[in-house]
């Protein structure tokens, strides 16, 4: 039961971190599973390309495919809205972290 409820909450984290660096630069599923794994989450890709999947359904990142070495590799950067999203998550980000540090 914890772990479920972790899970949903670090999926949220996991967003707002995965809307950080696509604003940053485009990204790509496994340099993500990459930076994810660097900050201790611990994620499969069947896990995180629906993820990037859904927010790009939702106008949250768009997908630009390029050819790498003979393959197709999918790269991922913020919308206008995923930019907004972005910027009310780290305020309330900052808010959160603000009433609960010790």
């Amino acid at each position: 039961m914890e772990n479920k409820v972790l899970r949903k909450l670090f999926l949220g984290f996991i967003q707002i971190h995965i809307l950080h660096h696509a604003k940053e630069e485009p990204i790509f599923g496994s340099w993500m599973l990459e930076e994810l794994k660097e900050h201790g989450y611990q994620m499969s890709a069947g896990t995180l390309y629906p993820l990037l999947h859904n927010m790009e359904s939702d106008g949250l990142l768009y997908k630009e495919e390029k050819n790498v070495e003979g393959k197709i590799r999918k790269y991922y950067r913020t919308t206008a809205k995923g930019n907004e999203v972005l910027m009310k998550a780290r305020e309330k980000a900052y808010e959160l972290f603000k009433e609960i540090r010790e």
